[in-house]
């Protein structure tokens, strides 16, 4: 039989039961029976229920977030299935008040593998449970990150994701024939607002007693790290003495070249660093490798336009766009996601990089820059084997160079070069280097020019050996 003969005789049944009704009632109110009527008490849940599904069960084999089995509607019948097959959607925004939330309850909030929905159908429902899989799966990306990172860049990392997984999901929503969820049909602010405040959730509160096996992402997601703030990146991970051992300290990505920087990219691109891509552990880093690739490839195309003496703004801005392009579609075609790389148009991904370049005019390479006590912190070891200044630099490195990051390192040398000067004064036997400045109208003066001396020649040793620089140190 098909489904408008079950609908006729469901409906003929629903047409004795009311009749019974009316009899076993006396004082019951006696109404006209319209074909409306029949097919508004038909939506009853507990009528449906008993009809099509009497002892209370469902499809076997089907699993849901919670591990109980979902009531089937006939589709024939016009049943609600969002009430069926619930999901938790849509996920609240990421804030510092819930971001641990996010973190130590992800394996206690509820995923929807395949099997929870029926073959085909539900088409809505799949749509919102793959977007929060997808979110969920990025949260757990970056919650990793999290014993590496400062807070506020896991906020950043997490803020990202559910970003795009709101862009992905309205996407998704608007390219199939479908009645488009209503936050999706406003822009910008207002849409991530209008989801913020559909949220069931928005603390992220655990709402599962056993833990959820967790559901890898179809989608790939790169945290960019650089749209989180227009400054050099730099990471501590905190040692097991609880101090902040390693950073990491990339400029990426480079300014765009134009007429008005050209000269000083080509000039000083032997002051600008490149980088290891192969001295970082796997797992938590893949993102600083990806970077580093992209900035050595950018200077090696650099290097290639400057050698010419013709039409080197154009070669060089084709590299920088052509280099971070193959940035945003990763090492295996897959597209990355972040922030600059999902952007529309072409012009508007290059404007993004533009904005956030820590050196979007090539002016943070100067000489002086360079030539800065600051710089003994990277060449210290050169300078003791190649270049020795006659007395030790260890107070110089170990009080400035592993210094608290509340203390100023430009102000710390200044400090050490004030320490140094005063043995002049004091009975303290002194290296001769150091008395020597000692006769000077202005000893730390003379400790100072010896220093940058050094530095002056690690500088050009190290441009010389070309040696690339590992971002973690």
């Amino acid at each position: 039989m098909g489904s408008s003969g079950a609908l006729v005789c469901a409906a003929a049944f629903v047409l004795v039961l009311l009749s019974s009704a009316s009899n076993d009632e006396r004082n019951f109110e006696q109404r006209e029976v319209t074909f409306d009527i029949i097919m508004q008490e038909m939506q009853q849940p507990d009528i449906l229920t008993d009809l099509f599904d009497p002892m209370g069960a469902s499809r076997p084999g089907v699993l849901t977030p919670r591990g109980s089995q979902p009531r089937f509607w006939p589709r024939s019948f016009g049943g609600p299935p969002s009430l069926e097959y619930p999901v938790q959607f849509p996920l609240g925004r990421p804030t510092s008040d819930n971001l641990q939330a996010i973190c130590l309850h992800g394996d206690h909030r509820p995923r929807y593998p395949n099997s929870y929905f029926p073959p085909s159908g539900f088409g809505k429902q799949v749509r919102k449970a793959s977007a929060v899989n997808m979110a969920e799966s990025w949260f757990s990306m970056c919650c990793k990150g999290n014993q590496t990172w400062e807070r506020e860049l896991t906020l950043c990392c997490a803020t990202q994701a559910w970003e795009l997984s709101v862009q992905s999901f309205c996407e998704e929503d608007s390219s199939v024939k479908d009645r488009l969820y209503h936050c999706c049909r406003q822009m910008g602010r207002d849409r991530l607002n209008c989801f913020h405040n559909d949220a069931p959730n928005p603390n992220y509160e655990a709402t599962e007693e056993l833990p959820v096996p967790p559901l890898s992402s179809t989608t790939n997601f790169s945290f960019d790290p650089n749209t989180c703030q227009r400054t050099v990146i730099t990471l501590y991970r905190t040692g097991e003495n609880g101090r902040k051992e390693k950073k990491i300290d990339i400029r990426f990505p480079p300014g765009r070249p134009t007429a008005d920087v050209i000269e000083s990219l080509c000039r000083d691109q032997k002051l600008r660093p490149l980088y290891k891509a192969n001295c970082m552990p796997g797992e938590g880093y893949k993102w600083v490798a990806r970077q580093a690739k992209a900035i050595n490839r950018i200077e090696k195309g650099f290097k290639q336009c400057c050698k010419k003496k013709q039409d080197v703004l154009n070669c060089a801005d084709l590299k920088w766009r052509d280099e971070l392009n193959k940035y945003c579609m990763g090492e295996n075609g897959d597209v990355v996601h972040s922030r600059c790389c999902s952007g529309e148009l072409a012009n508007d991904r290059y404007s993004c990089f533009q904005d956030i370049s820590p050196d979007p005019y090539y002016n943070r390479t100067s000489v002086a820059e360079e030539l800065s006590l600051n710089k003994l912190c990277d060449y210290h070891k050169i300078i003791k084997n190649k270049f020795p200044v006659g007395f030790p630099l260890k107070s110089f490195v170990g009080q400035c160079c592993h210094r608290p990051l509340d203390v100023d390192m430009t102000i710390c040398f200044l400090q050490s070069l004030d320490q140094m000067s005063e043995t002049c004064s004091s009975r303290k036997a002194s290296p001769p280097a150091v008395r020597r400045c000692c006769r000077m109208s202005s000893p730390q003066q003379c400790i100072s020019k010896i220093l940058m001396d050094a530095i002056t020649k690690a500088t050009v040793f190290s441009q010389k050996k070309n040696k690339k620089r590992c971002p973690l140190a």
